[in-house]
């Protein structure tokens, strides 16, 4: 799983050095990783293969044709880049996802379990602020109905 977040300052060339434990998670047909621009969220989204192949399952369980499928083609292969690991474990990320998320000197690397997103650090840190926010509501919530259904259920 990768896990954790990173701070990372991508160098002149645009490349980061990717963590030693989310290199030996994206093992797989070639040394690297494929990123993407994030459907849910301003960052680039990336993993390994496992990561490819489930989303290539999502879109394939639609009609050919379906707007959400086509929706999910050119956002995420549309979008996707295969990014090889040089021989310090670095990526080049794109110029063009540099450009889209802001992304251009301190940038945070972000592990949720079976995929990453790279972020501009001070868009992450207004990012994380809410979604913990949004997770402490949600988990209260959440508790609130398991309360109820075993009140219910009693």
């Amino acid at each position: 799983m990768f896990l954790s977040t990173f701070e990372k300052q991508l160098d002149a060339k645009r490349r980061i050095v990717v963590p030693q434990e989310f290199r030996a998670l994206a093992s797989g047909p070639f040394d690297g990783v494929f990123c993407f621009p994030s459907i849910e969220a301003d960052c680039i989204e990336g993993g390994g293969k496992a990561l490819f192949d489930r989303y290539m399952g999502v879109i394939e369980e639609l009609e050919f044709g379906d707007p959400l499928r086509t929706a999910l083609e050119t956002s995420v292969l549309g979008g996707m880049a295969r990014l090889s690991f040089d021989t310090a474990g670095r990526i080049t990320l794109p110029e063009s996802l540099c450009e889209t998320f802001g992304l251009t000197d301190w940038v945070a690397v972000v592990g949720l379990g079976d995929r990453f997103q790279i972020w501009n650090r001070d868009a992450f840190q207004a990012h994380r602020a809410a979604q913990r926010d949004a997770a402490r509501e949600g988990l209260a919530q959440l508790r609130a109905q398991q309360r109820a259904a075993r009140v219910g259920a009693a």
